[in-house]
């Protein structure tokens, strides 16, 4: 199936939708499906962000732009992961238990809206790592509807392409807590740290950036063409420099790059989703 025939699709099942809420962060995923909601829907979708302690203020920035250039209702909520018990901890079931925390909130929304659906962006390639938040989205009935419909990552930036949509050929992103070995006290320090090292990268000219923090130690990925900008010793004393004064002892480099979930490889999934 091409993509413009799975592109009716999604607007198929959103019609026999009465109305909608989805979790919008401004990513690839959630933005491609508030676009065809907002033409399928109209005034009957509603997006909602959460605001918090890991996610950059730029993604925040983000979203609010799109929303606005979609001309949806857009509410933004502020969701604190460091305060949820046991989240701070980095245990290996933290996506659970901040989806579960992020999701009752935005179904509180939705019931205060009467409206009785609420959807999240993730897509079939989602599958393929470890994620456990997808078992919280399944205890409160969220629905994925790209998912659902067996869209991958490639399907949406093709058709995001096609829809002149600001994200299709945007980087991949996840929370900031993911930049840390489960096990790992996660703080506002800590997250802050990772935020700005990530952000000296970007503004250096990186497009696809982590920075794995264990500590006094920064793994630094980066996408697997642009690791050849680190063939320059200028560049590495310059990182080295930059990473060291944000408080990191040792600045390293993987040398197989960006990939998704890097942190969950040396986890066993126990879970079925």
């Amino acid at each position: 199936m091409n993509e413009q025939d799975k592109l009716k699709q999604l607007k198929a099942y959103l019609e026999k939708l009465d109305s909608l809420v989805i979790a919008f962060s401004g990513g690839v995923d959630s933005t491609f499906l508030l676009k065809v909601a907002s033409e399928v829907l109209g005034d009957r979708v509603v997006a909602v962000t959460a605001r918090s302690s890991t996610y950059p203020e730029r993604e925040y920035l983000e979203s609010i732009s799109y929303a606005k250039s979609f001309n949806v209702k857009h509410i933004v909520i502020e969701s604190e992961e460091l305060e949820i018990e046991g989240f701070a901890e980095n245990p290996t079931n933290r996506c659970y238990l901040c989806k579960q925390e992020l999701f009752t909130k935005i179904w509180e929304i939705a019931d205060s809206l009467k409206i009785k659906a609420v959807a999240d962006g993730a897509n079939i390639d989602d599958l393929g790592d470890y994620r456990p938040g997808m078992i919280a989205t399944k205890e409160l009935n969220v629905i994925s509807p790209l998912k659902e419909l067996n869209f991958t990552k490639a399907n949406i930036r093709e058709l995001s392409q096609i829809m002149k949509l600001p994200t299709w050929n945007k980087p991949a992103f996840a929370c900031l807590s993911s930049r840390f070995p489960y096990g790992q006290r996660i703080t506002l320090e800590s997250l802050n740290r990772v935020d700005l090292a990530e952000q000296y990268l970007l503004d250096f000219g990186f497009k696809q950036v982590r920075v794995r923090d264990y500590g006094d130690l920064a793994r630094i990925e980066v996408g697997t063409a642009e690791r050849i900008i680190f063939n320059s010793t200028d560049v590495m004393d310059q990182v080295h420099t930059a990473l060291v004064d944000l408080g990191y002892r040792y600045v390293t480099l993987d040398l197989m790059g960006y990939r998704t979930g890097s942190m969950n490889e040396s986890v066993v999934n126990l879970y079925e989703i």
